[in-house]
């Protein structure tokens, strides 16, 4: 019986450690007074160079198509940022403003139309059920876009994107 005990108790904690290590922590959204300095061309990188510019967290989200939690830090925070306009984090081209953005109630950040087109680009994923949102300089993975699901915008769109990889810069008062 106490064998069995034991065991349990293992087996216990050792999964709380496992699903502790894989809780990784949301690097919080950067934000900057300054106007970052926009790309002039498509931006390529070595994955060695990638990490030496990106948190780790970034990295996972932006190089390897990962997603943050939802509800997290970086969405609270996302939540209470005045006007200003949203920047890839890995390039600094301009994705979003905060005039499209909206509350989903997704937990993650949502927009409903990019404020710059050319720097953002969707893909179908391979499933075909979703269609992924890239930034078109870097080639960033940023979140989903999703139609038709009745958010009462005027694109009919929701631009599910991941805090993490955003930089955001206040509009200046």
């Amino acid at each position: 019986m106490k064998t069995i005990i034991r065991l349990i108790l293992v087996l216990s904690v050792g999964g709380l450690a496992y699903f502790a290590l894989q809780a990784k922590p949301q690097a919080p959204m950067s934000t900057s007074e300054k106007k970052p300095t926009p790309p002039q061309k498509k931006i390529v990188k070595t994955d060695a160079e990638w990490k030496e510019i990106l948190t780790p967290e970034q990295y996972r989200i932006a190089r390897q198509g990962g997603t943050e939690r939802p509800d997290g830090e970086v969405y609270k925070q996302f939540k209470k940022q005045g006007s200003g306009t949203y920047y890839c984090a890995g390039c600094n081209a301009e994705l979003f403003s905060s005039k499209v953005k909206f509350d989903s109630r997704c937990g993650w950040p949502s927009f409903y139309d990019p404020s710059k087109a050319k720097n953002v680009k969707s893909i179908t994923d391979i499933d075909g059920r979703r269609v992924e949102v890239k930034c078109a300089v870097c080639d960033a993975h940023l979140g989903h876009v999703f139609t038709g699901e009745g958010f009462n915008t005027p694109t009919d769109k929701r631009y599910c994107i991941n805090g993490t990889v955003l930089k955001f810069v206040p509009d200046k008062k």
